[in-house]
């Protein structure tokens, strides 16, 4: 009964008019003013100046309807909770993700999260960075997953894992028998690169301009299924995570050459919207994702 009481004077203190909000809910406007008479005698304090015209806050009335309104909002929070827990088995929990962790990099996890929830659909769509933002933030998407994540004040941001970065080439190019290289190697030869804009363009560019290399590449692709076809039928090098390329190195249609100046890494993260809520396995998932980091 006190959540209904705080709930019609959040509504008056919007509204400003007793009509509207008996109207609204479904009262008189002499029950209206009984349960604003029943605050502020409980409160000892004026809530509402009904002299002025519309009717306005008083001090003490904007410090309550604040803290009314944060009440009111996190009674609904729990019960969205509460629901989404009961709820979990039999669930969708929808997971957008950059192709390269969502095809070689979460099935890992996948399996490991179904043995304790079988029946949770994990749904898994592949998008660019910009898109997988935008489906996390207008809650189309539960979880998402990117390479060098965004620092972004309405998200939540874990860390994943680091990638290990490497130069591949293809098997019948000629330094494709190196065991090691130099990164300034990549001065003198063709260079295939992702597209300006894209995150893992933005970090490889920055590694190179750490060793004053400004990388000129001869093509530029906004994925990395196409860099590694290209690099396939030797139309130059590339660096690309060790992660992405695993089936062609065991098919033997790439190589993989470590760095010798140092260990270089592509970062990747978690992303989720603040105050999202999220169920018990949605949950679980997130914890699963982030152990391999702690």
């Amino acid at each position: 009964m006190y959540l209904e009481t705080l709930k019609v004077f959040c509504d008056l203190s919007e509204l400003l008019s007793f009509s509207k909000t008996a109207e609204k809910n479904m009262l008189s406007q002499s029950a209206v003013s009984q349960q604003l008479a029943q605050l502020e005698l409980s409160h000892k304090c004026q809530l509402i100046n009904r002299e002025k015209r519309p009717i306005e806050l008083t001090r003490e009335g904007q410090l309550f309807y604040r803290a009314a309104r944060e009440i009111l909002e996190r009674y609904e929070q729990l019960k969205n909770e509460l629901n989404m827990m009961h709820s979990a088995t039999g669930s969708r929990m929808n997971v957008a993700a950059i192709f390269s962790i969502g095809m070689h990099t979460l099935p890992e996890y996948v399996k490991k999260f179904m043995i304790n929830y079988p029946k949770v659909n994990v749904h898994i769509e592949y998008f660019s960075a910009e898109k997988i933002y935008e489906l996390v933030l207008s809650g189309d998407a539960d979880i998402g997953l990117v390479a060098v994540p965004n620092r972004d004040k309405r998200l939540e941001v874990y860390d994943f894992e680091d990638e290990p970065l490497v130069l591949v080439c293809s098997p019948q190019h000629i330094i494709a028998d190196e065991k090691r290289i130099d990164i300034y190697k990549v001065l003198f030869e063709r260079f295939i690169a992702f597209e300006k804009g894209v995150p893992t363009r933005i970090w490889i560019d920055s590694l190179l301009q750490k060793y004053n290399i400004a990388a000129h590449p001869i093509m530029e692709f906004d994925n990395i299924e196409t860099i590694k076809r290209a690099v396939e039928i030797n139309s130059g090098i590339s660096i690309l995570p060790r992660t992405a390329i695993e089936q062609e190195l065991t098919s033997g249609t790439l190589t993989a050459i470590e760095f010798s100046n140092e260990k270089f890494f592509r970062p990747t993260g978690i992303i989720v919207r603040k105050n999202k809520i999220l169920s018990q396995a949605g949950r679980y998932f997130i914890e699963l994702l982030r152990k391999k980091t702690r």
